[in-house]
């Protein structure tokens, strides 16, 4: 690691009240934490973004058979008309 890296990271211990050792090992469990949330994040999203299309094909053919079911309907409602 670079000198001027290391002197940062001792400043940061320092006001910490941690040793270098200490701070690194919170300062890579704050790291992998955030990567995980970061990657549920992503994986929610996606899982999303597949429902959203499921759930758009769900409601086009509940909307045909709406449609096709109004039209029995109405066929239906016209034979009783005449009869």
């Amino acid at each position: 690691m670079p000198d001027s890296l290391l002197e940062e990271v001792d400043g940061l211990a320092r006001q910490e009240n941690q040793n270098r050792s200490e701070f690194i090992r919170e300062v890579m469990r704050h790291y992998i934490a955030e990567r995980r949330r970061m990657e549920l994040r992503e994986r929610l999203k996606e899982g999303y973004r597949t429902m959203a299309q499921l759930n758009r094909e769900l409601a086009e053919e509940g909307s045909s058979a709406s449609e096709q079911a109004f039209a029995l309907y109405e066929e239906v409602l016209a034979r009783s008309d005449g009869a």
